[in-house]
């Protein structure tokens, strides 16, 4: 039993359109499903990710319009890593951002910037396995972001992350010079690297431009067994919560990150055509009766493929 890499890392941010943009917009990636937060109903969940909707590809945000700025500090992540094809492909993307007033950083090795929260990303030239890449008008095929490379956190207390990340988890650890330390998750089809960083004096602050959960992927029929492992080694774990697009758990590890388990299956197009995925608002079972309140309260955004607002419409 071994999990299957990265499933999807879930942020805040403080305005759902503008996280449309950016994501979709400039960096081209695909918004795959517009819904909205089990827990509040009220704000977005937007999922972003390959033109498949892929897991290893799938960055989401909590949408909590007009929340305050947040700031990574012990138990958090603080930088997203994602892969371009060629060092080429880097160099385009340094001038693409750079020609719409996007700050950037770095050279030949990677290139670092921030979303409009204000969240670290990385470019990095990466091969992670299996190509996770979306199709967008501006963007040549060959320059596509192909998938997450890894995740940087800092820990609140590295040794026993370690020992989840190591013995629990089955991730292997990796050689780096530094204080931080590196361990990589290998799937069938794709990998991903988790670092750990010296954590920062400052405490951190939840908010816009950070990142609320990790989600490592499972293949569905080893979910309740992740689940019964955690269990026998102590971890505080949730039921098996069924999030429609997958099964998920949660257990906060022992550095402070929260971390879920997600199946690979059912996906994203088990309820909307694979050729419009989130084009129209989808709302979890339990919320469909509020459909038209939700309508009501919830600011309309555009979709960046039809260029229309995404419809509310009853499916």
């Amino acid at each position: 039993m071994k999990l299957e890499g990265l499933h999807h890392v879930t942020m805040v941010t403080a305005d759902a359109q503008r996280t449309v943009d950016f994501y979709s917009g400039v960096l081209g990636l695909r918004l795959v499903k517009t819904t909205v937060n089990f827990d509040q109903p009220d704000a977005y969940h937007l999922y972003f990710g390959d033109e498949r909707g892929a897991p290893g590809s799938i960055l989401t945000w909590f949408a909590f319009q007009g929340a305050r700025k947040g700031r990574a500090g012990a138990g958090m992540v603080h930088r997203i890593q994602l892969a371009v094809p060629t060092v080429e492909a880097l160099e385009r993307w340094g001038h693409r951002l750079q020609d719409r007033g996007i700050p950037v950083q770095g050279g030949p090795a990677g290139l670092v910037t921030q979303d409009p929260d204000g969240l670290e990303l990385e470019l990095l030239v990466h091969d992670i396995g299996e190509q996770l890449t979306a199709t967008h008008p501006d963007i040549p095929a060959a320059d596509a972001i192909c998938g997450i490379v890894g995740v940087r956190a800092f820990s609140a207390d590295p040794e026993a992350t370690a020992l989840v990340l190591t013995d629990l988890l089955g991730f292997g650890r990796e050689p780096v010079e530094g204080e931080s330390r590196e361990w990589t998750a290998f799937g069938s089809e794709q990998h991903v690297h988790w670092t750990l960083d010296p954590a920062p004096s400052a405490p951190g602050v939840p908010g816009a431009g950070t990142v609320h959960h990790i989600a490592w992927a499972s293949r569905d029929e080893d979910h309740e067994a992740w689940r019964t492992r955690m269990v026998d080694a102590g971890a505080t774990v949730t039921p098996v919560i069924d999030r429609d697009y997958f099964d998920a758990i949660y257990f906060r590890e022992p550095g402070g990150v929260l971390f879920e388990i997600a199946t690979l299956g059912p996906g994203f197009a088990n309820d909307e055509d694979a050729a419009h995925l989130g084009e129209q608002l989808r709302l979890p079972t339990q919320h469909e009766p509020r459909r038209d309140e939700l309508a009501g309260v919830l600011k309309p955004i555009v979709h960046p493929r039809t260029g229309q607002p995404v419809s509310f419409d009853a499916p």
